[in-house]
């Protein structure tokens, strides 16, 4: 069923697409208006996106399984979400027209986050402890591979299924010695509920083993084969808009504060400050440039993905991710 109507959806959508066509790019994000969204703000604050003839608007999303379907339908061009998300998707409908086309978290946030007094400071230190994991957790859908990598034996793991909302004021209280979650957020949300930030571990995964990339720009195939230059112009001044957030985070941030009034500048800085530490402004993407992705790497995170998810069809790298939409002017050297 789920084929059939993105099917017919993209159909509708690449009919529609001269609407598109008219410098109309709306923009699906994954998650709501926080510091990490500040470069796509940034990018319309700046006029980037005008500059390149596009008019974008910008709408929160409520996660990556929202976002996919979005573009997927051809609801919206492009979108943002997690690459083990759109893997997962399109090994599950193949024929959907969507794919990823700017790698922007080099690093995926996927951490374990516990507390020192509480006996974690490295992967090992979680046997014989209590950790906090939503089910639908990003971070603990990679908990087995990043066990496996580290020589945890997850028999000696207490995990205890939480709530996205009780996750980190059960750390605070000492319920748990660790949660999974994205980095930043259960990082700064534990350190909001009162635990000294001295007193804090953060378990990068991808710092411990785990292959996988984080966060993608995503494209509807049809639009993307209809407006090359439309969907090359978007990444461009995607690209320069995190040079703005890199040159001046603060200035990131209030170019969503007008959007979301009730947002905690100081926090959102923070937060904005650890995403480009951690997973966006990697060494990788200073050599190289942002966008792109390492093809060994890849197909060591499609093996990785394989340990606790049964493909149904054999994965297949370019469906997954096109680069050939990416500007070839420099715009990507992101300093």
């Amino acid at each position: 069923m789920l084929r059939r109507v993105i099917f017919v959806t993209a159909a509708s959508f690449a009919l529609a697409g001269s609407g598109f066509a008219q410098s109309q790019m709306p923009f699906a994000l994954d998650w709501q208006f926080e510091g990490p969204a500040a470069p796509y703000f940034m990018a319309l604050e700046n006029g980037h996106f005008e500059a390149e003839g596009l008019s974008v608007e910008i709408t929160a999303g409520q996660g990556s399984l929202d976002a996919i379907p979005k573009v997927a339908t051809g609801a919206f061009p492009v979108g943002f979400a997690d690459m083990a998300s759109l893997i997962k998707f399109l090994d599950q409908n193949p024929d959907a027209p969507v794919t990823g086309v700017m790698m922007f978290y080099d690093k995926p946030a996927f951490a374990i986050v516990g507390r020192k007094s509480l006996g974690i400071e490295e992967p090992k230190d979680l046997e014989g402890r209590v950790l906090g994991a939503p089910p639908p957790d990003g971070a603990w859908a990679q908990f087995q591979v990043f066990a496996t990598a580290n020589g945890i034996d997850v028999s000696k793991v207490t995990v205890e299924p939480v709530g996205f909302p009780t996750r980190e004021p059960m750390l605070a209280e000492g319920q748990v010695a660790a949660v999974t979650g994205f980095s930043f957020t259960s990082f700064l949300n534990s350190i909001r509920l009162g635990v000294p930030e001295e007193d804090m571990t953060v378990l990068l995964m991808a710092d411990y083993g785990l292959e996988l990339y984080g966060n993608v720009i995503i494209a509807n195939t049809e639009f993307a084969k209809e407006n090359p230059e439309q969907l090359t112009g978007f990444l461009r001044a995607v690209a320069k808009g995190l040079q703005d957030t890199v040159n001046d985070p603060g200035a990131g941030v209030d170019a969503m504060v007008s959007r979301n009034p009730a947002m905690d500048k100081d926090l959102e800085v923070r937060r904005l400050e650890l995403a480009l530490r951690d997973n966006i402004m990697t060494d990788w993407v200073r050599e190289n440039g942002v966008g792109g992705i390492d093809e060994a790497r890849f197909a060591r995170s499609l093996e990785q993905i394989a340990v606790t998810y049964e493909f149904i069809n054999g994965p297949e790298a370019s469906l997954y991710f096109d680069g050939s939409y990416l500007p070839d002017d420099g715009s990507l050297m992101v300093e």
